[in-house]
């Protein structure tokens, strides 16, 4: 099989006279200083687009990488901020009910004499109110009971009951029609149960916890 052979080429041919027919043109050894600064500018500019390039290509990739890790971060972070909101949540009970406790000891019949003055029209027309209550409560809390409802206008009879089966500072006002009960244990399991749930179906779609950190 015969093998295709490139035809050479010379520089310099001449013609049957003995005259050139054909010169190659030879490359400059020598160029102006203008062509020179034009081809340095020139060349300047194509490796200063091919820096550019080069340099907007490296930060799409950033960016890029950027983007993924943000998205990769972001479901451990509403996690992070739930998980923060739960605590917070139990540290406001936490503190609230040690409050409230303070509260009670402190003022232990402030809650009968609100509920009193609450249903003051309701016991109005009634021959007899009957108060059900922790026996540490009930202690000293017949006179005090009494002057409260004259006060109100309650010309009826005021009974006070211990009983062990209430929970401190626990109560029940029974006056015939109809009756209302206070226990802080039962009150606070309702509002922790109350406050679980909200969390629980808030989940991990919250609000931001810096206003303005999500578009």
């Amino acid at each position: 099989m015969s093998e295709a052979f490139e035809k050479f080429s010379f520089d310099t041919e001449f013609d049957n006279k003995g005259s050139i027919a054909f010169q190659a043109q030879r490359p400059k050894r020598l160029f102006p200083a203008e062509e020179v600064e034009q081809i340095r500018a020139q060349a300047y500019a194509e490796g200063e687009r091919a820096a550019l390039a080069s340099i907007a290509a490296q930060q799409a990739n950033a960016l890029g990488q950027i983007a993924a890790a943000c998205a990769q971060a972001l479901p451990r972070l509403a996690e992070v901020a739930h998980e923060h909101r739960q605590g917070s949540a139990a540290l406001s009970l936490a503190c609230a009910r040690g409050i409230a406790d303070a509260a009670l000891e402190k003022f232990p019949q402030a809650p009968v004499l609100a509920a009193l003055d609450a249903l003051a029209r309701e016991i109005d027309a009634q021959p007899r109110l009957v108060v059900s209550a922790d026996p540490a409560l009930a202690e000293n809390l017949q006179a005090v009971l009494e002057d409260a409802a004259r006060n109100l206008g309650f010309d009826g009879s005021v009974v006070v009951r211990p009983d062990g089966a209430f929970g401190r500072h626990a109560f029940t006002l029974d006056f015939g029609d109809g009756q209302a009960a206070f226990d802080p244990a039962q009150a606070a399991g309702r509002v922790t149960l109350a406050l679980e749930a909200a969390l629980a179906a808030e989940g991990l779609h919250a609000e931001p916890l810096i206003p303005g950190s999500e578009s």
